[in-house]
């Protein structure tokens, strides 16, 4: 049976100094020790990897022509629009958008079934900048003994200096977090040169104090509480995993029974104590970024962050053991093992049921949206028909229909256009902004469209008496582009009766 995690053992009640009884014990700070090893440095990688990325993007260029934006990554709020390098997303597209929060869902969910909380362990941004603040905290303060004595010593100047110094460090890195965020809305170079002469708008000032602080809230007090009580993953992930999952595994059946010594004990009856190879030197415990005993068996704190693999696996080489007391394994792997059956290195099973519905539905949502993307059309037009009247019978006996007709170019260019109609054999149009015009049925009108604005046409078409048909008839509004080769039908109704 395991013991108890670290939220089940803040519920048991305790006493107080007049003896009345508390709900709920008060959460111990956390003195992560330093550790070495190949996935404390796999966590370097990534920590470097994510926040150069996280930086540096705002400030890259993309060349979109002079009529548009050249920040490689932004959100046009005021304009309405998304830059992504070669990709512009506009408010009616916003489809995209939830195809991509679909995909990063359903990734989430296949990596957990594959690997456990590998997201919470390497790339969750609480746990990226818990590393930085961390890396920062033991650089000035020193690692998990010399932070321990600090915080227990009477206040003098070194320990004054040293808790000012790792403060002012971590706001900088907060403002920075905060700072980095807005370039993402707005041209980067004009922005910082506005925000620090103070004509930034306030929503700027606003966004970066509030990221200020949540970042060095949530980075360097409330770490590990994040994790447990704030973040909802820890309480789904159970239904993502199953006996083909890797996760961090305490392999007890070789560790226990656990000892600090490392010679066997006499017995009264001659028999020698057996002794598992784990020394509990606590190691594992004291590089845990949670504060958690993996030897306790799963629990909902831990992260998969692996650190514990890494001091583990040290001990295991000083002692002369083998490594692998700690690891990755799966629970079948586990099962096996215990019960003395020889078990292969740890590698997923990738083709099992339900890897392959995550995988198919990611696949299916993601080559969707590639199509969709490959396929869209930069002109868009839209028709509204005139409600009130629908129809009116001129005095020569035809009929004539209005309509509201909308054209818009979304490429940064301008464009020379053409507008026509087809599907009303003998049918004319008339366009009012332009005279008395008339366009039969095939031909085209030539339009010229800005970028970015929107062209409203009013329409009105016409059919002679003689040839109206005999019911409401669909047709279509068609709009080009020769130069780009963007092409655009919308069906409407032509209505002959009073309804």
């Amino acid at each position: 049976m395991t013991k108890p995690s670290q939220i089940e053992q803040f519920n048991v009640q305790a006493v107080n100094k007049d003896g009345a009884k508390k709900l709920f014990a008060a959460a111990k700070k956390i003195y992560p020790k330093r550790v070495d090893g190949k996935f404390r440095q796999l966590k370097w990688l990534i920590m470097t990897v994510t926040l150069a990325i996280y930086y540096i993007t705002p400030w890259l260029r993309w060349d979109r022509g002079e009529l548009a934006p050249d920040q490689a990554v932004l959100v046009d709020l005021a304009n309405r629009r998304f830059y992504f390098f070669f990709i512009e997303i506009w408010p009616q597209e916003f489809f995209y958008v939830a195809g991509l929060l679909i995909m990063a869902g359903i990734g989430l969910f296949l990596v957990t079934s594959v690997w456990g909380r590998a997201w919470c362990g390497y790339t969750c941004p609480q746990t990226v900048w818990v590393d930085l603040f961390l890396v920062i905290e033991r650089a000035i303060e020193g690692d998990r003994n010399a932070r321990m004595k600090l915080d227990k010593a009477s206040w003098d100047f070194k320990k004054l200096r040293m808790k000012v110094t790792k403060h002012i460090i971590w706001l900088l890195v907060a403002i920075s977090t905060g700072g980095a965020w807005i370039f993402y809305f707005a041209d980067a170079p004009s922005l910082l040169v506005s925000f620090f002469t103070l004509n930034a708008p306030f929503v700027a000032y606003s966004t970066v104090a509030v990221l200020t602080a949540t970042t060095y809230i949530f980075g360097g007090f409330m770490r590990d509480q994040v994790c447990t009580y704030m973040c909802p993953w820890p309480r789904i992930q159970a239904a993502m995993l199953d006996e083909e999952s890797l996760v961090v595994t305490y392999n007890d059946y070789r560790g226990e029974p656990r000892t600090a010594h490392r010679k066997k004990h006499a017995n009264d009856d001659g028999s020698q104590t057996p002794m598992g190879d784990c020394i509990d030197c606590n190691k594992c415990v004291v590089v845990c970024p949670m504060g958690i005993d993996i030897r306790d068996g799963q629990q909902m704190e831990c992260i998969t962050c692996a650190l514990c693999i890494d001091a583990c696996d040290s001990v295991m080489e000083k002692v002369g053991k083998p490594k692998g007391l700690i690891s990755y394994a799966t629970l079948k792997e586990y099962d096996k093992a215990a019960a003395g059956q020889p078990v292969e290195n740890s590698v997923p099973i990738l083709f099992r049921p339900r890897t392959l519905i995550y995988s198919g539905i990611w696949c299916l949502v993601g080559l969707s949206m590639l199509f969709v993307l490959a396929t869209r059309s930069r002109l868009d037009v839209n028709v509204l028909h005139d409600r009130n009247p629908l129809m009116v019978q001129l005095s020569d006996g035809s009929v004539r229909n209005g309509y509201i007709v909308k054209v818009l170019n979304m490429e940064p260019k301008k464009h020379t256009g053409y507008i026509s109609f087809k599907g009303l054999p003998k049918g004319y149009m008339r366009i009012e902004q332009e005279g008395a015009e008339l366009i039969k049925n095939g031909e085209k009108y030539k339009l010229l469209l800005e970028p970015d604005v929107l062209r409203e046409l009013k329409i009105y078409v016409t059919m002679p008496q003689g040839f109206l048909p005999q019911s409401d008839q669909t047709f279509k509004f068609v709009a080009e582009i020769p130069a780009s080769e963007e092409y655009h039908e919308t069906s409407t109704k032509f209505h002959v009766k009073k309804n």
